[in-house]
């Protein structure tokens, strides 16, 4: 089952009390007192983000936190009383997204769990489309990595990537991405041929850029 919040705290009055709160505004939680409880749970259970306090009774909260970052890749809130900066360093550096002191307003709290959300969910959602065009370094990216393209490839790519799901007439691209009517079919056609053996699994059965005959082409795109 997918939770959108797991809290391990042995303080079971505070784990208990955040859990029913979250729940009561939406952002479905459940709580667990110990590091093997959380470990058991998170076998068939699964969360988008965890709070995790750093005293666990006899076990470290730090120490849990470094088990399940070699497994998980979900934010990790820490909550404690400790506030010395060498312990909220500690934190941080060990793979936690906040740290957050105790005693916390319960609507403050809700709230940074709300935006944590709301980032994975953008972030989720974006993941979803394959090739994507990276406006901050100027790279077009195949799952995550960016790709080798000439500068006329990277023109038509990023043009298919700006009008998805659509019929596009090889006039259109002629007079779009070369900026005349002069560029052939041969020419147009390498092009393709190229990009397609840099993006597409097998090139011969294309999923990205398909043909219409006698037309142009269709850029889909591809949704894990």
């Amino acid at each position: 089952m997918l939770f959108d919040c797991l809290i391990i705290d042995d303080e079971k009055d505070i784990a208990c009390g955040v859990c029913e709160y979250f729940n009561l505004f939406g952002v479905s939680s459940h709580c667990v007192h110990t590091a093997d409880e959380a470990l058991e749970f998170l076998i068939n259970n699964s969360t988008k983000v965890i709070l995790l306090d750093v005293n666990l009774g006899d076990e470290s909260g730090f120490a849990l936190c470094k088990t399940l970052r070699e497994k998980l890749k979900v934010p990790i809130l820490f909550i404690s009383a400790r506030t010395s900066n060498e312990d909220m360093l500690l934190g941080l550096g060990i793979g936690g997204d906040d740290y957050i002191t105790k005693p916390f307003s319960l609507a403050v709290l809700l709230a940074k769990v709300k935006a944590v959300l709301s980032r994975y969910s953008t972030q989720a959602n974006l993941s979803k489309c394959r090739l994507q065009f990276d406006e901050s370094t100027g790279y077009i990216t195949l799952d995550g990595i960016a790709l080798e393209l000439t500068n006329m490839e990277h023109r038509l790519l990023r043009y298919f990537l700006d009008n998805p799901n659509r019929i596009i007439e090889k006039d259109e691209l002629f007079n779009k991405v070369w900026g005349d009517n002069f560029a052939g079919d041969g020419t147009l056609n390498v092009h393709i041929r190229r990009l397609r053996e840099k993006i597409e699994a097998d090139p011969t059965d294309p999923k990205f850029i398909k043909t219409i005959w006698g037309v142009g082409y269709e850029y889909r795109e591809d949704r894990v």
